[in-house]
């Protein structure tokens, strides 16, 4: 019996099946603000939404245009679903003429100085996160931070862990544990996760304004030439126009282990990187233009599909966070929104995600060599540009394998832990999310992307114009279901408290800017007390 037949075997037990409800999950949504014309919002955050800094739902991302929701982490699915439309219902009606643009690719846009870096306030963690993003802009400019997705945060209960630990005849603490397991999650989702950019990518296609002045592989579409795009196309947000940079490449993260993760993410933070030290610092009033000079100024600067997570003190960085208490949850960063959706996202989605998170865990995860790191970087690139290619390979194991046939053999075990999942929290949801994805990769029902470019073919749409009809049409959704007054006094409280909170952080500030930043960067030298030398990529030779 392999491993995976004996964890499944044991999590069909009911005792241990029981522990699969306390799954957590959380949805992080970003939605781009744009005017009644389609154009991005170059009005403040809505005051109405109280303080991005301080807001415990609604805040904002790289924009003041990029606004953010978040929900609270739940065993339901269902109440994550209603919450993140409560936030969405209260939102709609602070936005007044404005709308929330439907797809992860942004609106049509008139250069970087028409995109608006996000403001948090006069306080050093409000100005640390302001500078943060105009460094951004500086080193990738400011257009590929206008792309929204979906980041969906999961994590099992200490019940669940305790069973698998005893399965496993572990020696380890319970955190320790659980920290390797979730990074044994993480390479296998590293392995697997092209598969999810095949049935819910829905970026195939971009306006023309998001590419000017950039090297493209994209063409247009039919006689529109408005509209940019690649035929087999599945999330261009996630290749090369998107979350993606040439200084990035020569980063090699590891996931075998928490230490050697934390080395190598440690050493892109403190070692200057040529490039960023010729942007400088400081402009010559003395204004900082970046956090710092090092290949990453934070660790969120990584732009990874899947992140370990813990949650951080404040004033506390996240690699910290992970050092001194380990991993938490695992936050997946690959999904679009999805434009059909007035959400961005639904049911079938999310219960899918457990089911291929519960198979990534549950499945041997053997540690990645660079050969497989480089391999799993070109699969990336493939699925993104060519992912609904019935001929599309894939590398593995050195070779090449249909990724039909390779998606076949990831399916049998989504659908074991999808079924576990069923058993333990009743119903049908997760074999029928399974079942969905099925007929999608059999071609029996269209993928998002496949919808998205058969919609502007049949109504022969440019990208700006099918993304301005969703966009009002969910509008007008919201607008027809205004919140309860409980509800709607609810959220208006939260928003005068986060202003509060804001005000009383400022008032708090001891430390001048400088301090406050050379404090929070020692954090990162603490790295060395695990044991690691930090470095800015892993040999060929560290198995990483």
């Amino acid at each position: 019996m392999s491993q995976f037949d004996a964890h499944l075997a044991a999590f069909a037990a009911p005792a241990a099946n029981g522990t699969l409800r306390g799954i957590l999950r959380g949805i992080e949504k970003e939605s781009l603000r744009v005017t009644p014309e389609g154009r991005l919002a170059q009005t403040d955050h809505p005051a109405g939404l109280g303080s991005a800094l301080a807001h415990p739902h609604i805040t904002t991302d790289y924009s003041e245009a990029l606004l953010e929701f978040i929900t609270e982490p739940s065993a339901s699915i269902e109440a994550v679903l209603g919450q993140l439309d409560d936030i969405h219902r209260y939102t709609y009606g602070q936005l007044e003429s404005e709308h929330l643009w439907p797809g992860s690719m942004p609106c049509v846009l008139a250069g970087d100085d028409s995109i608006p870096v996000a403001r948090y306030g006069s306080s050093n963690s409000g100005a640390m996160k302001t500078i943060y993003r105009l460094g951004l802009g500086h080193r990738y400019g400011r257009a590929m931070q206008t792309i929204a997705g979906v980041h969906y945060n999961f994590s099992l209960p200490d019940e669940f862990w305790h069973e698998l630990a005893r399965l496993e005849g572990t020696e380890q603490n319970l955190q320790s544990f659980k920290t390797d397991k979730y990074f044994a999650l993480i390479r296998n989702f590293r392995r697997y996760f092209w598969l999810l950019l095949y049935l819910f990518g829905a970026a195939p296609a971009v306006c023309r304004s998001f590419v000017r002045g950039r090297k493209h592989a994209l063409e247009p579409l039919g006689q529109d030439e408005n509209t940019l795009h690649a035929p087999y196309a599945t999330s261009l947000r996630m290749g090369d126009l998107g979350y993606q940079s040439d200084a990035q490449q020569s980063l090699i993260v590891c996931y075998n282990n928490l230490d050697n993760y934390l080395q190598t993410l440690c050493g892109a933070i403190t070692r200057p990187h040529p490039a960023y030290e010729a942007i400088g610092l400081k402009d010559a009033e003395g204004h900082y233009q970046q956090l710092n000079t090092s290949l990453l100024q934070i660790e969120n600067e990584f732009y990874s599909t899947i992140r370990p997570k813990r949650t951080a003190k404040s004033g506390e960085t996240a690699l910290q966070a992970l050092r001194l208490r380990g991993v938490e949850y695992v936050e997946v960063r690959c999904v679009d929104l999805n434009p059909f959706e007035p959400l961005g996202v639904c049911s079938e989605q999310l219960h899918y995600l457990d089911a291929f998170l519960l198979f990534c865990l549950l499945q041997d995860s053997p540690l990645t060599g660079d050969t497989e790191y480089l391999g799993l970087q070109e699969n990336q690139k493939r699925v993104v540009y060519s992912g609904r290619d019935p001929a599309l390979k894939l590398m593995v194991n050195g070779g090449e394998v249909s990724a039909r046939e390779w998606a076949s053999q990831v399916q049998q075990g989504v659908l074991s832990c999808a079924r576990l999942l069923d058993t333990a929290c009743g119903g049908s949801a997760y074999e029928q999310a399974h079942a969905e994805a099925q007929r999608k990769l059999a071609g029996e029902a269209s993928t998002p992307a496949d919808r998205v470019l058969q919609v502007l073919r049949d109504k022969q749409q440019t990208y700006y114009a099918f993304a301005m009809e969703l966009a009002q049409a969910h509008s007008a959704h919201f607008a027809g279901r205004p919140l309860e007054a409980e509800r709607e006094a609810h959220f208006k409280a939260l928003a005068e408290q986060s202003i509060r909170q804001q005000t009383e952080v400022e008032a708090a500030d001891q430390l001048s800017f400088d301090a406050h930043l050379a404090a929070y960067y020692a954090q990162y030298r603490d790295c060395a007390n695990c044991g690691c030398e930090p470095q800015a990529a892993i040999s060929a030779q560290s198995g990483c």
